[in-house]
C-alpha cells in the first residue's frame, strides 16, 4: 500500500537489529522479543497499519550498513513507508552522528514519523529531545567499549593457539567438541598432501591446479559451501569456481598444514576496513593441532618456492617474467598464450588472466608479445646503466661540494614544506565542509584518510632530506650494492630470470603496448641522480 500525503494513516516500518559484537543482551534483545514488543505496541493504535518488518540479525549498530535497513530506506523513498518504530535507540544506530542525521534532518525531509518505544520518543508528539545526542554518544561508546574487550579477548585466546574464525583452512574442520580447535578434515587433507607432494616433485602451480579442475576436484571455496559454509572468497571473480595459480601458491605457504596456528594477519577498528599487519607482528603459535604435512616435505617446499629459473625456454614452459606483470586495469596476473609464427617456430604472447578465464565481460585483452615485453625491459635497463656511467663520469669530473648540494637539496625541501601546509589546510577545510553538509561522512572519512597518508610521506621525506643536507656526494656512492650490481651488467644484451628476480618489482601492462616497470632500485637511484645533478643542469639522468 503507498500512503497519500495528508492522510492520518501511517504505513509502519518495525525496525530490529541484533548483534553480540555490541554487547547486545541475548533474552532481552532477542529478534523474538523486540517483534514481539514492536507488534503489540502497532496494534494499540487505530491509525497505525504495519507494512512490514525489517530485521538485522548478526548485524554491528556502529555502522549502516545493513541489508535490512537498506531495504527499509527504500520503501521509504518508495512512499511505501511514512513511520519507522524501533524497540529502543540503539536498535536504530549506535553511531551517533549518522543516527542523528537520518532523526534530524533525512526523515524530517521525507515526512517520516520516528518513534522509539522504550525511550518515549515520537517526533509527532514532541519537539527534538537535546538529550538525544547525548545518548547517541553513550550507546556508541558503548559499542566501542564491548568492541575493545572483544578483541582483547579474542588476541587472548590466538596468543594461547585457539582457533578464532568463521572458516577454516581447506584440509581443517572445527571439533564438535570444541569449536576452538581444528580437526583433519579426512579428504580435503588427502587433496592437500598430494598438492604438496606434486609440487616437491617439480610440477608447476598452474599445472597442478589445472590436474585438479581436469578431474573435478572441487576448489575450497566451492567445497566449503558444499559443506555448508557460508563462504564468500573475496579476492577472486563472481564466476570462479575452480583452482587457481594463486590458489595452490597460497597452500604451500601456509603454516597450519604443519601444525602451527598463526592469526591476527588483519587488524579492524569500529568503523573501519580491515587492514593487514606486519608480518613479525602475527600471532604465530606452534603444535597446536595434528599437522598435515610433515617437516621435511614442508622444507623441500619452501625451498622450491624461493628457487630461481634461469633460462627462456619454450619448450619447457617457463618464463623469466613469471610473477611479475600483472594487468593494469584489474590488477590480475597476465597469462601467456603459445602461438606458431609463419615460419613453424614457436613463439608466445602475454594475456590479461582476467580475460583469459572469464571473457571481454571482466576486462580487455592488454595482449602483449614476449619479444615486445623482453626489448622494452632490455632497453630501458641499458638506458639506466648508461645513465648510471654517465653519472659516475660526472662526479669524478665536476666538483660536487657540500654547499651546492645543500642548495638543491633546499630547492626540493622547500618544495614539500609547501605541498605539506596545503595539505594540512585542504584537511582542515574537509572538515568544514563535513560540518556544514556539503560531503558526506564516507566521504570525509576518505578524503581524511587521503590527506593523513599524504601527510605522513611529506614528513618522512623532509626528514630523509634534512639527513642529506649534511652529506656529500663523492665517489664512494658508487660502491653501494645497487650502483655497483648494475655497472656489472653494462655489457648486458640478454635478460635472464635472476635479473629479473634481482632488478625488478613489478611490471603493470596496460593496453596498445604501454608498460610502467618499477624497479627494486628506483627510489635510491632517483635519490642519487636528483642530489648529484645542479639545478641548472637542464635534464636529470632519470
Amino acid at each position: 500500500m503507498i500512503y497519500q500525503k495528508g492522510s492520518n494513516l501511517f504505513n509502519v516500518a518495525i525496525y530490529i537489529r541484533l548483534s553480540r559484537e555490541d554487547g547486545d543482551k541475548e533474552e532481552s534483545d532477542s529478534v523474538g522479543n523486540q517483534r514481539k514488543l514492536l507488534t503489540e505496541y502497532v496494534n494499540k493504535h487505530d491509525d497505525f497499519i504495519l507494512y512490514d518488518v525489517y530485521i538485522d540479525d548478526g548485524f554491528t549498530g556502529t555502522n549502516f550498513n545493513r541489508p535490512d535497513f537498506h531495504r527499509m530506506i527504500a520503501d521509504i523513498e518508495d512512499n511505501k513507508v511514512n513511520c519507522v518504530v524501533v524497540k529502543d535507540l540503539s536498535r536504530f544506530g549506535r553511531d551517533y552522528i549518522d543516527t542523528g542525521r537520518y532523526l534530524e534532518r533525512i526523515f524530517p525531509e521525507l515526512n517520516v514519523r520516528f518513534i522509539s518505544v522504550t525511550d518515549n520518543i515520537d517526533s509527532m508528539k514532541q519537539a527534538y529531545d537535546m538529550l538525544l545526542p547525548i545518548k547517541n554518544i553513550f550507546n556508541e561508546q558503548y559499542a566501542r567499549d564491548i568492541s575493545n574487550k572483544i578483541q582483547a579477548t579474542v588476541k587472548s585466546k590466538q596468543k594461547a593457539g585457539e582457533f578464532i574464525g568463521a572458516f577454516t583452512s581447506y584440509g581443517y574442520k572445527k571439533s564438535p567438541a570444541n569449536k576452538n580447535k581444528l580437526v583433519i578434515d579426512e579428504y580435503a587433507s588427502e587433496v592437500v598432501k598430494r598438492v604438496f607432494t606434486m609440487y616437491a616433485q617439480g610440477i608447476g602451480k598452474q599445472s597442478i591446479a589445472k590436474i585438479l579442475n581436469a578431474e573435478g576436484i572441487l576448489c575450497p571455496s566451492e567445497y566449503k559451501k558444499l559443506n555448508g559454509e557460508n563462504y564468500k572468497n573475496c579476492n577472486r571473480l563472481e564466476k570462479t569456481s575452480y583452482w587457481t595459480y594463486s590458489t595452490i601458491k597460497v597452500m604451500l605457504q601456509n603454516e597450519l598444514y604443519i601444525g602451527n596456528m598463526v592469526q591476527g594477519k588483519k587488524h579492524q577498528r569500529m568503523r573501519s576496513k580491515q587492514r593487514p599487519v606486519e608480518k613479525e607482528n602475527w600471532i604465530r603459535v606452534e603444535n597446536t593441532h595434528e599437522p598435515i604435512i610433515d617437516r621435511q616435505l614442508w622444507d623441500k617446499v619452501q625451498k622450491l618456492l624461493t628457487k630461481k629459473h634461469r633460462d627462456i625456454d619454450l619448450e619447457t614452459n617457463k618464463n623469466i617474467f613469471a610473477g611479475f606483470i600483472k594487468c593494469g586495469d584489474c590488477g590480475r596476473a597476465m597469462m601467456k598464450n603459445f602461438w606458431r609464427r609463419a615460419d613453424g617456430s614457436k613463439s608466445y604472447s602475454f594475456y590479461c588472466g582476467t580475460y583469459k578465464r572469464s571473457g571481454k565481460d571482466y576486462c580487455t585483452p592488454h595482449t602483449l608479445p614476449f619479444q615486445v615485453l623482453n626489448d622494452i625491459v632490455l632497453g630501458d635497463l641499458k638506458q639506466i646503466i648508461r645513465n648510471v656511467e654517465n653519472l659516475q663520469e660526472l662526479v669524478k669530473s665536476q666538483s660536487f661540494t657540500a654547499t651546492k648540494i645543500r642548495k638543491s637539496t633546499d630547492i626540493e625541501l622547500t618544495k614539500l614544506k609547501a605541498e605539506l601546509e596545503r595539505v594540512k589546510k585542504l584537511k582542515k577545510s574537509i572538515y568544514e565542509d563535513y560540518k556544514d553538509e556539503l560531503i558526506s561522512k564516507e566521504e570525509f572519512l576518505s578524503y581524511r584518510e587521503d590527506y593523513q597518508q599524504k601527510e605522513t610521506l611529506y614528513s618522512k621525506q623532509i626528514e630523509m632530506l634534512e639527513e642529506k643536507k649534511k652529506e656529500s656526494v663523492t665517489e664512494d656512492v658508487f660502491e653501494t650494492p645497487w650502483l655497483r650490481r648494475l655497472l656489472e651488467l653494462k655489457d648486458i644484451e640478454e635478460l635472464d630470470r635472476d635479473i629479473i628476480v634481482e632488478m625488478i618489482d613489478h611490471i603493470t601492462v596496460y593496453e596498445n603496448r604501454k608498460l610502467k616497470i618499477s624497479y627494486n632500485f628506483g627510489n635510491e637511484l632517483e635519490h642519487l641522480f636528483s642530489s648529484v645533478y645542479c639545478e641548472d643542469l637542464e635534464k636529470k639522468a632519470i
